[in-house]
């Protein structure tokens, strides 16, 4: 599920996962910031602009469906004076939460559905969180862009805000805490603040729960116990600066990384995109780039990188030029889907 600046696409294949059919564009003209597909009721969910509607969430019911346009989207209550800007993420709830929907929108908050998407009702708890007024954009907005969910663990939620950092529920939404203790934010005064951070992305293993590798606008990061302690695990990779992340669906030491010049240089090192990966949790790193351009200046947003559940692990990525890769192999080897899309901001991927 590709979605792009000018309208949304779904590419589908068999589980050998060579050959592609696409279908769209829907939404055609319109932003479309995330896709995802609910299992738990074979439901396809779009984030949208829409000229006519605004920020809003798309649904539809399975491969023939048609798309609906939801009359109650994510919106602030009137006395908030907040406004949705856009919808950057989508999540569905796990298997215990039947009809439960998650969206980070912009600016910063959590909304949650429980009728699978049709209606949606803020994170109080969030928006109303004593720190909040101190909190500052990064350079695409005061965006909360990933929810990470707990098959394991149903009450436990973890977020990232852009420029505000990583926060945990415990209790499902109920209350927060700042989870950012050793993570660095170097442009500031103050080195490692409690909240402050510009966390690009964060990724989870679903069967290994506890495990987090976290992308930084200054450091590459892994958490071994849920977000309460980060390690520093740049190591011999060519920049700490980038924003995808995707942690392999079989070994949850394999993660993938695609780092860029730096904040101000944001394209790849020498002209050359590559995919970097470490089988040991970020100890040793390795270029993957086997079937992709020489020389290539385009860029890879914080949501244009994804795994499958597949195995082994399936890779995608989405470019700012409009190219879609894709790899069945842990990305040792890259094909092109296809060639000639809108500027990609978001790339999903699941089993139907």
């Amino acid at each position: 599920m590709v979605g792009t600046r000018k309208g949304a696409f779904v590419f589908s294949s068999d589980s050998g996962r060579r050959e592609w059919k696409s279908s769209g564009p829907y939404f055609k003209g319109e932003e479309v910031y995330n896709m995802a597909y609910d299992r738990r009721s074979e439901t396809y969910l779009a984030s949208v602009i829409s000229g006519h509607w605004g920020p809003t969430i798309a649904t539809r019911k399975g491969e023939g469906g048609e798309w609906k346009i939801s009359k109650t989207p994510p919106k602030f209550p009137k006395s908030s004076g907040l406004s949705v800007a856009r919808v950057w993420q989508i999540r569905p709830g796990t298997e215990d939460q039947p009809g439960v929907v998650y969206a980070g929108v912009e600016p910063a908050c959590l909304f949650r559905s429980d009728d699978w998407g049709k209606t949606w009702k803020v994170n109080e708890a969030m928006m109303n969180h004593k720190t909040r007024k101190k909190w500052q954009p990064g350079n695409g907005g005061l965006c909360l862009h990933t929810v990470l969910v707990n098959e394991k663990r149903p009450k436990r939620i973890i977020i990232a805000i852009s420029a505000v950092g990583t926060m945990k529920s415990e209790d499902d939404g109920e209350t927060w805490k700042f989870k950012n203790k050793d993570v660095l934010q170097d442009f500031a005064p103050n080195k490692y603040p409690e909240y402050g951070q510009c966390v690009h992305k964060l990724a989870i293993h679903p069967g290994h729960p506890d495990v987090i590798f976290h992308q930084n606008h200054c450091g590459v990061y892994r958490s071994d116990d849920a977000g309460e302690n980060w390690k520093d695990i740049r190591n011999n990779l060519p920049s700490r600066f980038g924003f995808p992340a995707a942690v392999d669906a079989n070994e949850p030491r394999r993660f993938y990384a695609a780092p860029l010049e730096g904040d101000f240089a944001r394209i790849p090192l020498a002209g050359h995109f590559a995919v970097w990966a470490t089988d040991n949790a970020g100890k040793e790193w390795a270029p993957l780039d086997s079937g992709l351009p020489n020389v290539s200046y385009f860029t890879v947003l914080r949501d244009a990188m994804v795994n499958d559940q597949e195995d082994p692990c399936g890779l995608y990525f989405g470019t700012t030029t409009g190219q879609l890769f894709a790899s069945s192999d842990q990305g040792n080897h890259w094909t092109k889907i296809t060639d000639g899309l809108p500027p990609v901001l978001s790339v999903s991927a699941s089993a139907v």
